[in-house]
């Protein structure tokens, strides 16, 4: 059997294919993400919280962790390492002590900023069409739907 047929070859499996390109993709925005003192996984996070600055910063930690697809045993952690850098204030909800929610200092507003030039740094010299890039963002978030929406034991 040609290695192309092979259904277990490590070369034909997707889920190694993104795995593989994660972890290289990770490895190079480590160095930008140094100059900010940030890991990718906090980066992330700041991520989704600069996005909705101007709609009063807050966001409750279920939605940030529904958005990072991350569970509240990974996220909390991180927000704490936040929390004590000053980037981000954690805050338990007056109505509803079970409801935690999370907000940009000033300092993590400043962040921003800096981090401005990191996804155009990060593509810098990687020498593929942006429209390919684009194309395969979809692509991934289709799949990624795809994937959400099957039942775990499909």
């Amino acid at each position: 059997m040609a290695e192309s047929d092979n259904p277990l070859a490590l070369d034909n499996q997707i889920c190694f294919a993104l795995y593989a390109a994660n972890r290289a993709m990770t490895a190079r925005y480590r160095p930008l993400l140094v100059e900010l003192n940030l890991t990718y996984p906090q980066y992330l996070v700041m991520l989704v919280l600069w996005e909705g600055e101007g709609a009063g910063d807050v966001i409750r930690v279920s939605d940030l962790g529904h958005r990072l697809r991350l569970d509240s045993g990974t996220l909390t952690p991180l927000l704490k390492r936040l929390a004590d850098r000053g980037l981000i204030e954690r805050r338990r909800s007056e109505q509803d002590e079970r409801v935690v929610t999370v907000l940009l200092t000033d300092h993590g507003r400043a962040l921003r900023n800096q981090a401005k030039s990191v996804p155009e740094r990060l593509m810098c010299g990687l020498g593929v069409d942006e429209n390919r890039l684009k194309a395969l963002r979809q692509e991934l978030r289709d799949v990624l739907k795809s994937l959400e929406t099957l039942a775990p034991s499909d």
